[in-house]
């Protein structure tokens, strides 16, 4: 019989992850009822807060009939001082997406991952470096430094994007192998859930920030961006401007949100931003983040959840509410059908939203006796 493990937390890890087998059904009970405990679908594996208390109720638990197991992580790379053709080559990169509009936060996560491959080749005339070498450095970089999915794909699309964009090499020079995405479906709230969470700020700006970040489905980014004449209350709708992939577009807007947004505009006062900060200008999103977190914590609701994770909730909640995928692929700003479809595998299934065909069969028949 298979064994649970528990995996040591890394330095600085907020959950304790344990793997159950299957067959243990009493120990994933006792699991379940700790305080804090969440299942992990897509890792098979349940979490509960790291504390000292919590582990040392999980090796009670598990009565010493337990496997201790280190997770890899992350090992840091290490830069070498880079030489005056590396610091040419980055601020063409920059000057280079900049002429293209792209983002500031993607030209400085650009800019950092291509340092990193410079302090590989930076010695080296970076036109005759080959795709099999860049593909040699890449499969180093999982190796040797353990680097996640995410780190690999923007690592590869800087690459990409100096080669491309500056150098104006052939496309298929770029065809780097790429990894498997993990096919996750979003984290999601329950709808009680997201009432106690945006409800619970007594500070009438808090509340009224949550408020439209859920309403709306609205990204961090959006809503420190928002304009007080961004939000149209006649047409009933908000106006996202220059969202992500550089597109404007329009979400619904609450008449309950209306009503909070007014009282808040007459307590606070904005100038031009419709959430600013105390000295002015718009509001940090590291602010929004603490303001939810704090939430969070004090409405006792799923500890794993993120700011972002409204917008995930938003989406779901339309869909449980049978409203139309394309409207809110408009609502959400996405510009494949397929990203918004994402949302139909969250919904809840049960027999409280959905009629079992038993339910119609046996149904039928008894009406005909």
């Amino acid at each position: 019989m298979k064994k649970p493990i528990i995996f040591t937390p890394l330095k600085n890890a907020k959950r304790i992850k344990i793997f159950i087998p299957y067959e243990l059904k009493e120990i994933r009970k006792q699991i379940k009822a700790i305080n804090t405990s969440f299942w992990h679908p897509h890792q098979r594996l349940w979490s509960v807060v790291n504390t000292k208390e919590n582990m040392l109720n999980i090796k009670q638990i598990l009565q010493d009939n337990f496997i201790m197991k280190n997770e890899e992580s992350f090992v840091e790379v290490k830069k070498r001082p880079l030489n005056n053709m590396a610091i040419e080559a980055i601020f063409s990169l920059e000057k280079t997406l900049t002429l293209k509009h792209y983002s500031t936060s993607t030209i400085a996560s650009y800019k950092n991952m291509f340092s990193v491959f410079l302090s590989k080749f930076m010695d080296r005339n970076l036109k005759e470096i080959t795709k099999e070498e860049i593909e040699g450095f890449v499969y180093q970089m999982i190796n040797k430094h353990k680097i996640s999915i995410s780190y690999q794909n923007q690592l590869i699309n800087a690459i990409k994007a100096y080669y491309e964009h500056v150098l104006k090499m052939p496309r298929e020079y770029y065809e780097i192998e790429r990894p498997k995405t993990n096919k996750s479906i979003p984290n999601v709230l329950g709808k009680q859930e997201v009432f106690s969470i945006i409800n619970q700020p007594n500070n009438l700006k808090h509340k009224a920030i949550l408020w439209t970040i859920y309403s709306a489905g609205l990204r961090i980014s959006e809503v420190v961006n928002l304009r007080i004449v961004d939000i149209h209350s006649e047409e009933g709708y908000i106006f996202v401007k220059n969202s992500k992939g550089k597109r404007d577009r329009k979400t619904v807007l609450s008449p309950y949100l209306i009503d909070l947004l007014r009282a808040y505009y007459v307590a606070f006062k904005p100038s031009y931003w419709l959430f600013e900060g105390q000295t002015g200008g718009k509001y940090s999103v590291s602010s929004i983040r603490a303001i939810f977190r704090k939430a969070v914590t004090e409405s006792h609701s799923n500890p794993w959840a993120t700011v972002h994770t409204l917008r995930h909730s938003f989406a779901t909640h339309c869909l449980e509410n049978n409203i139309n995928l394309r409207y809110i692929q408009n609502m959400l700003g996405h510009e494949s059908p397929k990203t918004t479809e994402i949302y139909t595998k969250t919904i809840q299934i049960n027999n409280k939203h959905i009629n079992s065909p038993l339910d119609d069969l046996l149904r039928n028949n008894q009406e005909k006796k």
